[in-house]
């Protein structure tokens, strides 16, 4: 059975617990167990996973989290690493990732992606994950 770790930034946490409602939809919906962490905000998440990955528990993983524009660079540099060590991991470790960090400049653009009956992104984030496991296994990748 496939088995998907979803981390989850909790640094806006009632944003974080509605990507989580729907990235966990979509799991249930296809059959797939998971198990759930949290860590602090965006910059944290390819670390966690980078951790979990030294195992062979996980066949993939869904990343959640925001970051809101504020008034300072510091809104750059999370996006921008937390996206590339995403993207790294992926490549070099040949992992299975979903990517679900909304990247906002208000809080109003967050929940419309965040929000299960909007854009729904976790749930774009997990079905995400999914298809890069479907594609490991297509190619043999291990």
């Amino acid at each position: 059975m496939t088995h998907v770790l979803i981390v989850e930034a909790r640094f806006y946490e009632d944003l974080a617990d509605e990507l989580v409602k729907g990235a966990m939809a979509a799991l249930d919906a296809a059959g797939v167990t998971y198990d759930r962490i949290a860590v602090p905000g965006a910059f944290e998440i390819p670390a966690a996973i980078a951790y979990a990955a030294q195992g062979d528990k996980y066949a993939g993983y869904v990343a959640l989290g925001c970051v809101i524009r504020g008034e300072t660079t510091h809104y750059d540099y999370v996006c921008g690493e937390s996206a590339r060590g995403l993207q790294n991991l992926a490549i070099q470790q040949r992992l299975a990732i979903g990517y679900g960090i909304l990247t906002c400049e208000n809080g109003d653009q967050a929940w419309a992606r965040a929000s299960v009956t909007k854009k729904n992104k976790g749930k774009d984030a997990a079905e995400a994950c999914l298809a890069m496991i479907g594609l490991k296994q297509r190619f043999g990748v291990s």
